[in-house]
């Protein structure tokens, strides 16, 4: 945007502003994106109104099929949001104790709907043929068990390569592609939302070149939109009715010129259902100005919006007094009581800003635990201990909260109850000639009526 298009924008007259000095003119733009940020956080529950509830009324009978009597009443209770709330699963009884194992699971199942199972393809098949199905195979149990969605990530990424991969880039291209379609395939039904490919954007920065010479070599012989075009091809084969992400940390056009718009087919069609989008925010909180606007441009694709790694510390963030602790002898990054407090905060405002954004679907927190996280960064919603943070308890607080619907209604003369909820599935109770029925409803949008017959 130029001088002019801005003073447009921000409803300044031209007049008034063509001789403005660079100081005003950017006082007035300061405070043209400051009235942005208020307008986003004013409007949230607003919008989270409009995009994440709806009503429905519910006409309901007795398990012998007649109306429930006027004046029945009946409790409405949501067990599992639509909207996925997640984060990744690595330290699934991989903690340091039996306890923190327990507590982590505990902690995540409270909270969560969502899980990220690793498939980096190094470490999942370190011996060629043997690739590690076991650890995927415990997590997608205990993710059932517990009702919560999986997701795998990623089946292609030039990371590093896995020490047996050919030198010859074909051949290693045709193992990355093979790899693909067997993880999909083999888990098809168990993981059905996968990451695709990540950080194609990228591909060729040295570390890329360091540690994954052989298949950087390969996507640098046929080109990046043929690399992510063969590989969500190979996904697509595996699992015709599978979620594919596309995902990436780069939010500049970067990502959608060298990736997005390469990710097409011959007739034009887009060939991946979701846009991903990394949020590490290491080095400081985007705010909601640069959240909303990240979302406002990728919605352009008209595709489904997930954040697929997001991280807000709860200690000292990057910058130079980080950089000059980190040279102590000893020093380690941990979580401060002023850490937490920010952190919580953050996570609030973040959140909330996804949520009410109409085309974003899913968030995905990164690491749950401080043991062990990604940067040795305290980035967790809980400490190593196991302890919640307060940005933990705040989640919470809008997850099952805020956002969260418990009600009761009494039936009308047609045995009917109105409902007003978030999307998701609910469990309904009423007490019917003296027994206790039940019900179970998905609320969704477009259900605007429903009958059901309760079970004694």
């Amino acid at each position: 945007m130029n001088r002019r298009q801005f003073i447009k924008s921000a409803g300044v007259g031209a007049a008034a502003m063509a001789g403005a000095s660079p100081l005003i003119f950017a006082t007035s733009r300061a405070s043209a994106a400051q009235q942005q940020r208020e307008e986003i956080l004013a409007n949230i529950d607003r919008r989270i109104e409009k995009h994440r509830m709806g009503r429905a009324t519910l006409k309901l009978s007795g398990p012998d099929g007649n109306p429930l009597k006027p004046g029945t009443t009946v409790s409405i209770r949501q067990t599992r949001h639509k909207f996925l709330f997640g984060c990744n699963i690595f330290k699934l009884e991989r903690c340091k104790t039996a306890g923190d194992n327990e507590a982590y699971a505990r902690e995540f199942a409270e909270l969560l709907n969502f899980a990220t199972l690793p498939f980096y393809w190094w470490n999942y098949t370190r011996t060629r043929g043997r690739p590690d199905d076991e650890r995927t195979e415990q997590a997608v149990r205990w993710c059932r068990a517990n009702n919560v969605t999986t997701k795998g990530h990623p089946l292609a990424w030039n990371y590093a390569d896995p020490p047996w991969l050919p030198e010859d880039p074909k051949f290693a291209m045709a193992e990355q592609l093979a790899r693909i379609k067997r993880c999909v395939d083999k888990f098809k039904g168990k993981v059905d939302i996968w990451d695709v490919v990540n950080e194609a954007t990228a591909y060729d920065r040295d570390h890329c070149k360091k540690y994954s010479p052989k298949l950087t070599k390969a996507i640098e012989q046929m080109g990046v939109g043929q690399y992510v075009r063969d590989a969500f091809k190979a996904a697509r084969s595996a699992g015709p009715d599978a979620s594919l992400i596309i995902n990436d940390y780069r939010t500049d056009p970067a990502y959608p010129n060298r990736v997005i718009k390469e990710l097409v087919d011959a007739e034009g069609r887009a060939m991946y259902d979701v846009v991903g989008i990394q949020s590490h925010m290491h080095g400081g909180y985007w705010g909601p100005k640069k959240t909303w606007d990240v979302c406002e441009s990728f919605a352009e694709f008209g595709k489904p919006l997930h954040f697929t790694e997001t991280t807000l510390v709860s200690g000292l963030q990057q910058g130079r007094e980080l950089e000059k602790k980190r040279k102590e002898s000893g020093f380690k990054w941990v979580t401060t009581d002023e850490g937490e407090k920010r952190q919580a905060e953050q996570v609030v405002e973040f959140y909330s800003v996804l949520f009410s954004h109409p085309a974003v679907e899913a968030i995905t927190w990164w690491d749950f635990t401080d043991q062990n996280a990604w940067q040795g960064a305290p980035a967790g919603l809980v400490r190593a201990d196991m302890s919640p943070k307060p940005a933990y308890e705040e989640l919470a607080k809008l997850i099952k909260g805020k956002w969260w619907t418990q009600t009761e209604a009494e039936a009308n003369n047609s045995g009917q109850v109105n409902l007003n909820g978030f999307y998701g599935d609910y469990r309904l109770e009423a007490k019917v000639a003296g027994r206790t029925c039940h019900a179970i409803l998905k609320l969704d949008k477009g259900v605007t009526q429903a009958e059901i017959r309760m079970k004694g």
